[in-house]
């Protein structure tokens, strides 16, 4: 049998960077108590503010003591941290940065690092995510002790390309932190979340930011894990706090072969853009 304990941050996030990392070492102790393998954060857990400026103040390189803080508490708690995302800093853009996605084992290594791909350019929302970040262009799956991890972020959910992408790459679990707008959330989060496990036949595993972070940002909250099945197996309630459930690769291997959607693709017919 394969399976491991993951946990999920549902957080609130401010402006306060010190105040943000404090929580984050609070849940980090609860997971570790608890024996999660896996911890993962929601999108911009360390900074959700309005001022471009100080987002490039906060910003890091991999380098830079915030991961470094990170990577020390994966060995001190033994155990594996994603870092849902963090504003990175890009030496060939210093007008732009990078929404990145960091995955530390329990040795402390950068086991994956992935630069969100799809900028959130939303008029509606009064939100151009493109304005002060520059998309990244690889894909990433890595190997972890749990499995085939697959990388993405928020705003990314919306393009099933790459969830299929990632699943021919070999992903079985496929990471989602967010920061997901309340207005659409509400409507799309959940029903876009259960559609990517159940065509790809993945763990979804989807922390995300809840609450009001400032005048005009609140995000939706329901941090959730879901089965290759599409059933949701455990889901945060309204607050920040951590939540955490089994995963089971044997399980996701019988609906694999119980119904192996996969094998029955005709790619050769689907279009190519």
């Amino acid at each position: 049998m394969i399976q491991s304990h993951i946990g999920v941050v549902q957080m609130r996030s401010s402006s306060d960077v010190e105040e943000n990392l404090a929580c984050a070492h609070k849940k980090i102790q609860q997971a570790a108590d608890k024996g999660v393998d896996l911890l993962a954060f929601p999108e911009t857990f360390l900074y959700v503010g309005r001022d471009n400026e100080e987002k490039h103040r906060v910003a890091q390189s991999l380098d830079g003591e915030l991961v470094q803080t990170f990577r020390d508490y994966a060995r001190k708690y033994d155990l594996s941290i994603l870092l849902g995302s963090i504003y990175e800093k890009t030496p060939d853009d210093p007008d732009r940065l990078y929404n990145t996605s960091i995955l530390v084992n329990r040795q402390g290594e950068l086991n994956g690092v992935y630069r969100k791909i799809h900028m959130c350019d939303a008029p509606a929302l009064g939100y151009n995510e493109s304005d002060g970040i520059k998309p990244g262009n690889i894909p990433v799956v890595v190997d972890h002790e749990i499995g085939k991890i697959g990388l993405t972020i928020c705003y990314d959910l919306r393009f099933p390309e790459l969830y299929r992408d990632l699943t021919a790459r070999g992903a079985e679990i496929i990471f989602v932190p967010a920061a997901f707008f309340l207005y659409t959330g509400k409507h799309h989060w959940l029903p876009l979340l259960i559609a990517r496990a159940i065509e790809n036949q993945v763990y979804i595993v989807a922390p995300n930011q809840w609450g009001e972070h400032h005048e005009g940002r609140v995000s939706y909250g329901s941090s959730v894990v879901i089965d290759p099945w599409g059933s949701i197996v455990c889901c945060a309630s309204e607050r920040p706090e951590v939540v955490s459930t089994m995963i089971d690769l044997d399980y996701l291997k019988e609906v694999r072969n119980n119904m192996p959607i996969l094998s029955h693709r005709r790619p050769e017919l689907y279009r190519q853009e």
